[in-house]
């Protein structure tokens, strides 16, 4: 099918990447999955080819400018970016230092707004651009630098949607609460009784919840769409979230 969607999708190799994948896979995308992770990238093309769809992995680190480059320059077209990639850990603000917050936002933000940069000129109108941020951006205990990052990607994400209006580009967000993924499940701290009590629902969510999410923002149901952040977390920030 020739004019397939072309969709590129960071930190394809995590619980949630690869759910996003799938999904925007079951809608027609031929996927460009990206992960600095090797092993865990070529998993998810090959696993994605091996149920039919059209995928390619690319490895790299997304703070490097030239790998950005050639990515761009590679894929051509790129009618769906998902800047789904990041870095979380879990540390009391009297533990941080600038290098923590520097690193959260390189990853977070700069690493997303310079493949959105290089990104632009290969999108045609119509395109979509989904960032991924989190209730974290509301205030989180412990997680001071991580919330920062997050609160930004909201900000960059309407921000953008102001400006590409224009080019007939949409630029929505996520905002997933505790989903079960191996990023959560690793959490240093380790103790999750806490955060369930404070989900309205009572569970994790699922890896498919945030790509459901994702799949309707990036498509042609959601054209008059743009500038939202949609919180996707079984009710948790109507609590309070007194506790990340």
């Amino acid at each position: 099918m020739e004019d397939r969607k072309i969709a590129v999708v960071t930190g394809a190799g995590g619980g949630i990447g690869r759910a996003i994948c799938f999904d925007l896979a079951g809608r027609g995308a031929e996927i460009v999955a990206v992960d600095r992770n090797a092993e865990a990238v070529a998993a998810i093309a090959a696993d994605l080819r091996a149920a039919g769809h059209r995928a390619r992995e690319v490895t790299l680190d997304l703070t490097d400018g030239a790998a950005l480059d050639a990515l761009v320059a590679d894929t051509g077209r790129i009618d769906i970016l998902v800047n789904n990639a990041g870095v979380f850990d879990v540390k009391p603000f009297t533990d941080l230092t600038g290098d923590d917050f520097r690193r959260n936002y390189e990853v977070n933000v700069v690493a997303s707004a310079e493949l959105i940069r290089r990104a632009l000129p290969r999108m045609p109108s119509g395109g979509a651009i989904l960032n991924i941020a989190s209730v974290a951006m509301f205030g989180a205990f412990n997680f001071a630098h991580y919330a920062a990052s997050k609160a930004a990607v909201g900000g960059l994400t309407k921000s953008l949607a102001l400006e590409f209006a224009s080019r007939g580009i949409r630029v929505n967000a996520v905002a997933p609460g505790a989903i079960k993924t191996p990023m959560l499940l690793g959490r240093n701290d380790g103790d999750y009784s806490n955060v369930i009590r404070r989900i309205p629902l009572g569970h994790f969510g699922e890896p498919e919840d945030i790509a459901a999410a994702v799949g309707f923002l990036t498509s042609d149901q959601a054209k008059y769409i743009t500038g939202v952040v949609l919180v996707v977390d079984g009710g948790r920030v109507l609590t309070g979230m007194p506790n990340a």
